[in-house]
């Protein structure tokens, strides 16, 4: 079930409603509680005055918005437009994001950006990039000008998260 979606009037039987959980819970996050432990350590740090539960839910709504945006592009993986569609998505997030600004500041969405392109290239050691990284990341993605300056942040995301 997305983010957005309500519960008021459901006529979906409890199986069903326990299977769209587990599988919501899959792709939030793939491996686990370990994952999710170490994300939320590391939000918490980055940003210590919001609540864990609100950082992960302006996580996983930066992180579904960004993977709606990636899928317009209907790019495959590995290729050189996907490439192209990540860069478009990445300066779209930044420059033209306007559904969940109750939810998530334009201010923010940096940050929470910089942390769901960091989750797309964890392994199940779920090593996620220093705090001080992150920062760079967060610094470099607040310069950018539209469709300018993602180079060299991907490269740095994908750098830091191989080590």
């Amino acid at each position: 079930m997305a983010l957005g979606e309500f519960r008021l009037l459901q006529f979906k039987s409890r199986e069903q409603s326990e299977k769209e959980e587990r599988e919501y819970a899959g792709w939030a996050f793939p491996y686990g509680d370990l994952q999710k432990e170490n994300l939320s350590a590391l939000m918490l740090e980055l940003n210590p005055k919001v609540t864990i539960q609100f950082a992960l839910v302006s996580f996983l709504t930066c992180k579904e918005l960004f993977e709606r945006t990636l899928k317009r592009y209907e790019a495959q993986e590995g290729t050189q437009e996907y490439h192209k569609a990540h860069e478009s998505s990445v300066s779209t997030m930044l420059n033209d994001v306007r559904v969940y600004k109750q939810l998530i500041k334009t201010k923010e969405m940096p940050m929470y950006l910089a942390l769901v392109l960091a989750d797309e290239d964890i392994d199940e050691r779920c090593e996620y990039p220093s705090v001080d990284e992150i920062r760079e990341s967060i610094q470099i993605l607040e310069g950018m000008k539209k469709d300018s300056g993602w180079k060299l942040f991907l490269k740095k995301v994908r750098k830091s998260t191989t080590k």
